[in-house]
């Protein structure tokens, strides 16, 4: 997952599809917002939806991607437990305030 969003590109894709969250975009939008070449834009999101951190739907001829909230969330818990749990370099209450 995290070779997935290390890229620039793919993690704008993400950011764009949390903010367009729950009902994500279709990728002509997706694609329009942040000026990736179509077959680029293709490969990234294969990559994500591969490692689960969107998910696609075929509505006619349309495919809406959005953002995997289930799998997104895992993967916060995961360094919140990583970082916050096990260390005492970043103290958890600083993080809820950040991000909320």
């Amino acid at each position: 997952m995290f070779a997935a969003i290390s890229t620039e590109a793919r993690l704008r894709i993400v950011r764009l599809l949390l903010s367009a969250h729950p009902g994500g975009m279709v990728v002509g939008d997706i694609q329009s917002e942040l000026g990736i070449p179509p077959s680029t834009l293709s490969h990234h999101l294969d990559k994500l939806k591969n490692e689960g951190l969107v998910r696609v739907r075929r509505e006619g001829t349309f495919l809406w991607y959005s953002a995997n909230e289930d799998v997104l969330r895992e993967l916060l818990n995961f360094l919140y437990a990583e970082c916050c749990t096990r260390s005492t370099a970043v103290k958890p209450e600083s993080l809820v305030r950040a991000c909320c």
